[in-house]
């Protein structure tokens, strides 16, 4: 049997609860202990006083006749000789039994002490202070007692005290339900909202409370959770819909191929089939590997940046091929920025791919700093791009007018690959107005020169 309430809500009420009840209950019984032994000390000072103040006349003859009753009747004060004989009293004590059987000892004299007489509800009970006047034998005893106070005595101060446990416990309970019902509501319209969010729609968010708490920053974590299960959903759908696409085409013109050869086999260069059935595989094979890449990008990798001067980067990569064109180059060493070593190589590489397309005669590769960025531009003197072509150009698959032919070459991929890759590195990558050709401009975040601290000047630099 499960005993653990499944609500946080009633858990924290429940435990809320319990913890007023038990500092209350304490609270109740230290003060229920602190009102009685207040009221007994205080009844107990004026019984000793009076049966004091009736022992010394007694002692010393000066009480004559009956005891005068100073106290209104609130005091009862008799004094008893041996055997129980009332010989003297109050008026309000005359005609009563001793209110105690006590009897001091003759080397106690004094004792004080509470004696109570009958039974629930109506128990009497009474501070009560017996002297023995002196030690003979015959010796007789003065008693001076004061009733204790009903609610003492028949539990009522206890019933108060434990009506009003209950019911600060209860108010504390009502209040813990109430605040803990307002604080865990936002959380309540996520847990909804996400109940509603399904995988043919992911465009819906969790509402987001103001504020900084706990709360607010989990709508914002699971909507930005959201926000990277619809990028990565959005990239698997692309990735089906463009292999669909894409591929369907150069496959079933390979497969007309091998079907005709097999077919008619005489009719066929079967060594020219062969390298044709080869150049589309390889170029089936490069859409792939350029889709699974697309698809990879921008989904949490962990892929981990380091800090990489984008001069060198250019430099390395520009050595490692062959051109066929002339290579025009500025690359000022220093310009240092934060990421995936070969995602820029790949980016840098799809754009020198490009420029070497479609340029005349000359490449030029320029890295700078502008406006508090990195700059890489790649530029080509060909017939560059219309500015209405110039986001087109990036999206999958795009071919313009003068390069529509399979024959040019590429799969049609490579600058969005490489907008994408600038996207993960908070850049941007955009052409930009030049007197000739296309210029394609990379900006990425500039990292601070290490080794230099605010303050302190450079030691290599003039003194």
């Amino acid at each position: 049997m499960r005993m653990r309430p499944r609500s946080i809500r009633a858990r924290d009420t429940l435990i809320a609860a319990v913890i007023a009840a038990l500092v209350l209950g304490v609270t109740a019984a230290g003060v229920d202990l602190a009102v009685r032994g207040g009221i007994r000390a205080d009844l107990l000072h004026q019984t000793q006083a009076d049966a004091r103040r009736v022992s010394g006349g007694v002692r010393d003859g000066s009480l004559e006749g009956a005891i005068p009753d100073d106290g209104g009747g609130r005091i009862l004060i008799q004094v008893v000789e041996p055997g129980g004989r009332v010989t003297n009293a109050t008026s309000a004590a005359a005609g009563r039994p001793p209110v105690s059987r006590l009897w001091p000892s003759s080397n106690l004299r004094v004792r004080d002490f509470t004696e109570c007489h009958g039974s629930w509800p109506g128990r009497e009970c009474f501070v009560v202070e017996a002297i023995r006047v002196s030690t003979a034998r015959d010796s007789v005893v003065v008693y001076a007692a004061e009733r204790v106070p009903p609610y003492l005595v028949n539990g009522l101060l206890e019933a108060v005290l434990a009506a009003g446990v209950l019911l600060l416990a209860g108010a504390a309970a009502w209040i813990t339900w109430r605040v803990v019902g307002r604080t865990l509501r936002p959380v309540e319209a996520i847990r909804a909202q996400l109940a509603e969010i399904g995988a043919t729609d992911l465009s819906r968010r969790v509402p987001q409370p103001p504020g900084e708490d706990e709360i607010a920053q989990l709508a914002r974590t699971a909507n930005a959770t959201l926000d990277r299960l619809e990028r990565a959903v959005g990239r698997q759908r692309q990735f089906a819909s463009d292999a669909s696409h894409e591929l369907r085409t150069p496959i079933a013109g390979l497969r007309a191929n091998l079907e005709d050869a097999a077919a008619h086999p005489e009719d066929n260069d079967l060594p020219e089939v062969v390298r044709s059935a080869l150049r589309d595989t390889d170029r089936l094979e490069s859409i792939v590997t350029d889709l699974l890449l697309l698809a990879r990008i921008g989904t949490g990798g962990t892929a981990a940046q380091e800090p990489i001067d984008l001069s060198a980067l250019a430099a390395a990569e520009i050595r490692r091929r062959t051109f066929t064109l002339r290579i025009a180059t500025e690359l000022p060493s220093g310009v240092t920025v934060r990421g995936v070593r070969m995602q820029l190589v790949r980016l840098l590489g799809n754009l020198l791919d490009n420029a070497e397309r479609y340029a005349g005669s000359v490449i030029t590769v320029e890295v700078s700093r502008q406006d508090g960025e990195a700059l890489l531009a790649v530029t080509d003197d060909g017939a560059g791009v219309a500015p209405a072509d110039r986001e087109r150009v990036f999206e999958r698959f795009t071919r313009l007018d003068a390069a529509r032919s399979r024959g040019v070459g590429g799969t049609g991929l490579g600058l969005a690959i490489a907008r994408e890759i600038a996207r993960e590195h908070g850049g941007t990558l955009r052409i930009e107005d030049h007197p000739s050709g296309a210029r394609f401009a990379l900006r990425l975040p500039l990292v601070p020169p290490a080794g230099r601290e605010k303050g302190r000047p450079n030691p290599d630099g003039p003194s």
